[in-house]
């Protein structure tokens, strides 16, 4: 068994995959365009992100949530670039030694985070 798709609800699937898109560079599928859903499609074998849309508004903080390493810029530049695209700072655990990660929600207030780098860790452990 695989994962398919990670699914996310939300108000507005397409606003919200645009988002993405902008974040991971991820094509959005032109497969049976629907005002209800939107598909973003992941390079194999990571699962795609599929945006549903639903009635209710978030209410609470989310139970699962993304871990985002950044390839090509440290976490630092990561999370300044995140924000400038219209992510919002929601937790800050950087240590004064360099550790720790960000938590930032997406413009729908979903939680994620950003952790440092591969070059940023070194040969810390995870």
């Amino acid at each position: 068994m695989i994962i398919r798709h990670v699914t996310i609800d939300c108000a507005d699937p397409h606003q919200l995959a645009s988002f993405w898109h902008t974040v991971t560079g991820w094509p959005l599928s032109d497969e049976d365009p629907d005002d209800d859903y939107a598909l973003l499609i992941a390079p194999p074998p990571v699962p795609g992100l599929l945006f549903i849309k639903v009635p209710e508004g978030k209410a609470v903080k989310n139970r699962i949530h993304f871990d985002w390493m950044p390839t090509d810029r440290t976490r630092d530049q990561e999370v300044e670039h995140l924000i400038a695209l219209g992510a919002t700072l929601y937790e800050d655990h950087r240590t004064a030694e360099g550790r720790g990660w960000v938590t930032l929600r997406d413009p729908e207030g979903n939680e994620f985070c950003v952790e440092r780098s591969e070059s940023e860790r070194g040969h810390d452990t995870p």
